[in-house]
């Protein structure tokens, strides 16, 4: 099975183009408690939008982030009848987040991927986490992955992700979301979200141990590096810091 995506438009930090607008209807969640976000897509008439297009098996992809890039979490909400979402969130600690919501709206034979973005607080006292340096390589549950390649801001690049355990090449990475890897990343300071797709084809669970991954970043600096994969049933997720230059 060939991945195929259809790239959204936005990087999460406006909550609205001249079709869409992102709106949430209930935002509070408690510290330390797991908690739900709800929002709905609306169009420009105001009316809530109901018709989607799955976007890698899913209708709609939820992300959130804290300021300091901890506390990342990709959940996939379920939507009621009237259009509104209920994105199921683990605890989270105080802080300031931004929340995302990518999806492809439809609309006759029209299809619109878009990635908007609002921010929201969890109260309590914060404790912020400084941002891990520049690395080539992350580690999770006992495998090691590791980055190679250049990337320059504005440019299509690409990235290779080399996965192993115990020294030894992983070459049974199943897939995930029509994919072997999901790659997201966050800048730091502005919380602007990119994401990053693996190349190649999806044959059965024996990925691996490398992936090439296409790069668009639209901007210099720290980005930190969220990947998920899975192995054996289990979700993965490692976090590693790149530069782009």
């Amino acid at each position: 099975m060939a991945h195929n995506h259809n790239m959204p438009t936005g990087d999460g930090l406006s909550a609205s183009v001249p079709s869409y607008r992102f709106v949430p209807t209930a935002t509070a969640v408690t510290a330390g408690r797991p908690g739900t976000i709800r929002f709905q897509i609306v169009g420009s008439d105001g009316t809530p939008v109901t018709t989607f297009a799955d976007d890698q098996t899913k209708q709609m992809h939820f992300y959130v982030v804290r300021s300091d890039l901890t506390g990342f979490q990709h959940v996939h909400p379920s939507m009621a009848a009237d259009g509104t979402w209920s994105a199921s969130l683990a605890a989270l600690p105080p802080g300031s987040y931004r929340m995302y919501a990518s999806f492809i709206a439809a609309s006759g034979d029209k299809q619109t991927a878009l990635m908007l973005g609002e921010p929201f607080t969890v109260a309590g006292a914060v404790t912020p986490v400084p941002l891990p340096a520049v690395a080539s390589t992350a580690h999770v549950d006992g495998y090691t992955l590791t980055f190679a390649g250049h990337t320059v801001t504005g440019l299509a690049g690409n990235l290779t992700l080399t996965v192993t355990k115990d020294g030894k090449p992983v070459t049974d990475l199943q897939p995930y979301l029509e994919s072997y890897a999901h790659v997201s990343a966050v800048h730091a300071g502005d919380l602007a979200f990119a994401h990053l797709h693996p190349d190649g084809e999806v044959n059965g669970d024996h990925g691996g141990p490398t992936l090439s991954l296409n790069t668009t970043f639209g901007k210099t600096g720290d980005w930190r590096l969220f990947v998920q994969f899975q192995t054996g049933g289990v979700l993965h997720t490692a976090a590693v810091t790149l530069n782009v230059t």
